[in-house]
């Protein structure tokens, strides 16, 4: 069909389909490179993602599995980027997301992919913890299948502090679970980042020795669930709270969206603060966050698996992140941060 046939939208919709939405033959995907075993390697598939800058490629990670990844801005980085050989995630969850199951909710297949790409350490959370009101439950499950499943998953506990009680939640994640810290979900729990609560809270995970990782969006505003009224946290208030708790070792997720990076630098400032990169967006993203944040403050999180994990690694990619930046990105800030040599 050519442009001079169509005279009604049924015509139109047809040339759409057939014509417009055809790819041009420079923008067609090159041949997938596959091993021997007929799946692709890591660093293949990271070649193979370069050079189909523009295209949006399906390809066939591991048998039955498939993740579809864009690849517009990878030629930004030189062809000869490789991903790190060992990297510690500090954002990642076990358990379906509370509106829709999740290919890798469960532990033994969410290690499996994890280990594909060289995680050797997962600081996990239990999505369980977003909407259940009984958190002790949720933790002991949590701490349950991290250590059941293998050394890789390491619990952080979700503590809520609009609960009763919710300072024996936090003794039996310290004490008890013996978990090194653990993980607060200010939007779907409902507080603002003063609360005296919070603060409260903030002081006595402090003195028990705990790292903090605080969750400032679980679910982008625009495809919150209509049943819910989720308010979107407001950071800035973080400026004046973190110098007044002693000790606070906090590492900010998913921070980005709702934190300019102006305003993310003096919150960084403002004490002993990380930040992960998984809501990290934007051409040139990486390099921008280490314009306005010290390099040993960026930790490598994928908030895997609510995103996909190569989402992460290309942002490193399309930044050209290597050498020392990206070892001490990708595992060197959290094995020191976890050790406790900030």
């Amino acid at each position: 069909m050519s442009a001079k046939e169509i005279t009604s939208r049924r015509d139109f919709a047809t040339y759409r389909r057939k014509v417009l939405a055809r790819p041009r033959i420079d923008d067609r995907a090159p041949p997938v490179e596959k091993t021997s075993k007929g799946t692709m390697g890591r660093r293949a598939l990271l070649q193979n993602l370069a050079a189909g800058s523009g295209a949006a490629l399906s390809l066939s990670l591991a048998p039955g599995s498939w993740e579809t990844v864009a690849c517009g801005a990878a030629e930004a980085a030189p062809d000869s980027w490789q991903p790190p050989e060992r990297i510690v995630d500090v954002n990642v969850y076990v358990s379906d997301w509370p509106f829709r199951r999740l290919a890798f909710a469960e532990p033994d297949r969410l290690v499996g992919k994890l280990r594909t790409h060289g995680v050797v350490q997962a600081w996990t959370g239990s999505f369980e913890a977003l909407l259940h009101r009984d958190l002790r439950a949720v933790n002991k499950r949590l701490v349950d299948r991290c250590r059941r499943s293998s050394e890789v998953l390491i619990p952080f506990p979700a503590i809520n502090p609009k609960l009763p009680d919710w300072e024996e939640d936090l003794r039996q994640a310290a004490e008890d679970l013996k978990a090194p810290g653990i993980r607060l979900h200010p939007d779907f729990h409902g507080y603002a980042l003063d609360d005296p609560e919070l603060i409260a809270l903030l002081h006595k995970a402090s003195a028990a020795g705990l790292l903090v990782q605080l969750v400032l969006m679980a679910e982008d505003e625009r495809t919150v669930h209509p049943a819910l009224k989720i308010p979107m946290v407001d950071p800035r208030p973080l400026v004046d709270v973190i110098p007044r708790v002693k000790n606070l070792r906090l590492i900010l997720l998913n921070a980005q969206r709702v934190t300019p990076l102006p305003v993310l630098a003096k919150i960084v400032a403002s004490g002993v603060v990380f930040v992960d990169i998984a809501w990290q967006e934007g051409v040139g993203g990486v390099a921008n966050l280490l314009q306005h944040v010290p390099v040993e403050r960026i930790l490598f999180g994928s908030y895997f698996p609510r995103f996909y994990f190569l989402s992460a690694l290309l942002k490193l990619r399309e930044s050209a992140v290597e050498g020392q930046t990206l070892k001490a990105i990708a595992e060197e800030n959290a094995r020191r941060l976890l050790e406790g040599r900030t």
